[in-house]
């Protein structure tokens, strides 16, 4: 999925506007759902085409909590259904699909009140491992276990010793999001799927009130072209209100946005051996283990401003840090703070003002002939959202297509990558670099590892981290255009890598030399590096900015300061 891969996915969506070529299926969008879509439909044998106008999972995708979990607070709602298919969805991923991504999380849930709580709160649990278990897929998630006072200041010490009676320490799953998109779509390519980032849906071609097809604009280049499919998929998130009204006002599904603010913080500002699920007065708040860090989040207040680049405010960051303050011994700051990330969460819309209240589950449905939109939904059930979308577009369809299989397709890195965990020793010794970088490699590659070692093997330059990010090596971002769809600084120091988040500089450092070293397999003259450092700085340096700010609106303000980068493009 490298600059020639999406050269010749492109010419294949302009073939498919020539007679008797057109796709059977278009997808918009490059999040998770839209990934997941385009790869069911291309492992049922379909022609299949999927266009993201920016990077892949550059929205909603690569800023979630990065759980894969069935909801436990779902459990309170009674929503037995909805818990169960998470469940099974988390099994599948950790167990078959993408095992190298996807791996279980300890969390502590912290009694507070000495006796009605814990046989509360303990049934409920209870409850969730046994739906775990009946998924089936449940190898290697420890049953939950009650912890005493005594007992959990042991798992957490720095944990105040008033600020609980006990607690109950259970299992999910954390995933990286964005890689597991990139490695999706991928997947989704070596099974037939044309396949570009960049390139943006500007317009809907239209036979009567049938949807025939879509005029894409290429992001890097400006030149325009048709696609043609027999049904177009929207599945783009937050933007779903905007695609559909290129098509139709009537029968519209309405997607609301709700913001989530997330704070990155070094592992060593505080001792736990596990994660921690808070209650707030308006959601739930979650310290998630993450590498050398913990990530803090999340928040959740409606958003109607930039889609493009929600921005975190000051009073977010506050509002984060004082709830989870409240059971720290040592107060986090500030100046603890190493990164943070805003998302979008894509709500169905509904009469409660409350986003939280809102319902997390998706629907599927054709507005208008040749258009099917998929909304809602969450992260863990990308697969059930592209599983239905992909079921409705066939039943419009006069072809006979098999039912999806994709709970039985590992994604790339996932097939041979235990056999390769176990063999890291090796491998570490062959490619002359310590261990641990084996194992974060196949933590983030699978067992596509390999492909990465022997880009150092061919470079041993490529063996050396990027400056203020030493978990990451200069082969990643070679790695990262070559194979991932990265065209730009920012994909690989925010999405193919988590420098953007992880390094107290934000990448900052890093950015010349991943210019460098993408320049030469990207064709860019040095104006074009020269943009790219300085457009990557401004970025940084225009977060920075407004997440100082009092609100959303002058945070976003602040934020937007700084355009989303273009190629120079020669006349």
């Amino acid at each position: 999925m490298g600059p020639q891969e999406r050269a010749e996915s492109i010419e294949a969506l302009k073939a498919s506007a020539s007679p008797g070529g057109e796709l059977d299926v278009l997808i918009v969008g490059g999040g998770i759902v839209g990934a997941g879509t385009a790869l069911d439909a291309a492992t049922r044998g379909l022609r299949v085409g999927i266009v993201e106008a920016r990077d892949w999972a550059s929205g909603t995708s690569s800023r979630s909590s990065k759980l894969i979990h069935g909801g436990l607070r779902y459990l309170e709602m009674l929503d037995f259904g909805l818990v169960r298919e998470a469940l099974q969805e988390r099994g599948l991923l950790m167990d078959r699909i993408a095992p190298h991504l996807v791996r279980p999380v300890p969390f502590l849930y912290p009694l507070t009140k000495r006796i009605v709580e814990r046989p509360y709160v303990g049934a409920g649990i209870a409850l969730y491992d046994a739906l775990s278990m009946a998924s089936g897929h449940s190898r290697g998630v420890p049953l939950h276990r009650h912890l005493s006072h005594k007992g959990t200041l042991k798992a957490a010490p720095s944990l105040r010793d008033d600020a609980l009676v006990g607690s109950i320490r259970y299992y999910d799953a954390q995933v990286d999001d964005a890689r597991l998109v990139v490695d999706i779509v991928r997947t989704a390519a070596k099974y037939g799927a044309a396949a570009a980032n960049r390139l943006k849906v500007v317009d809907f071609l239209r036979e009567g009130e049938r949807v025939v097809g879509a005029v894409l604009e290429d992001q890097e280049t400006g030149e325009r072209f048709q696609a043609k499919a027999k049904q177009i998929i929207n599945a783009t998130g937050v933007w779903t209100d905007e695609t559909q009204d290129m098509v139709t006002d009537r029968g519209q599904l309405r997607v609301r946005a709700s913001k989530g603010i997330h704070l990155v913080v070094p592992r060593d500002r505080f001792q736990s051996t596990v994660g921690l699920i808070l209650r707030t007065e308006k959601s739930v708040l979650f310290v998630i283990p993450w590498g050398r860090h913990w990530i803090i989040g999340t928040t959740d207040t409606d958003w109607t401003l930039d889609k493009a680049h929600p921005a975190a405010s000051s009073k977010d960051i506050d509002y984060v840090l004082e709830h989870v303050n409240k059971v720290l011994k040592r107060p986090l700051t500030r100046e603890d703070v190493e990164g943070v990330y805003a998302g979008l969460r894509p709500l169905l819309a509904g009469e409660s003002d409350s986003t939280a209240k809102l319902s997390r589950e998706h629907v599927v449905t054709h507005p208008v002939p040749g258009l099917v939109v998929v909304a809602g939904g969450k992260y863990t059930t990308y697969r059930i959202m592209a599983k239905d979308a992909v079921d409705e577009a066939v039943r419009s369809m006069d072809i006979n297509a098999p039912a999806s299989c994709t709970d039985t397709i590992p994604v790339l890195g996932a097939e041979g990558y235990r056999a390769a965990w176990n063999s890291r020793a090796r491998m570490a010794q062959a490619a002359g670099v310590h261990v641990v970088r084996v194992e974060h490699l196949l933590q983030r590659y699978g067992s596509m590892a390999r492909d990465v070692l022997d880009l150092i093997a061919a470079d041993r330059s490529l063996a050396e981290p990027l400056p203020g990010a030493d978990d990451y090596l200069a082969a990643e971002a070679v790695y990262a255009t070559l194979h991932e769809g990265a065209r730009h600084i920012h994909d690989v120091l925010t999405r193919r890598t988590r420098i953007s988040i992880e390094a107290w500089d934000r990448g900052v450092s890093a950015a010349p030399v991943v210019a460098e070293l993408m320049a030469p397999l990207l064709g860019w003259s040095p104006a074009q590096v020269d943009r790219e450092v300085r457009h990557y700085l401004a970025r940084v340096e225009a977060e920075r900015a407004s997440q100082e700010q009092p609100d959303d609106i002058s945070a976003d303000k602040t934020r937007m300061n700084v355009e989303d980068i273009v190629p120079v493009r020669e006349d």
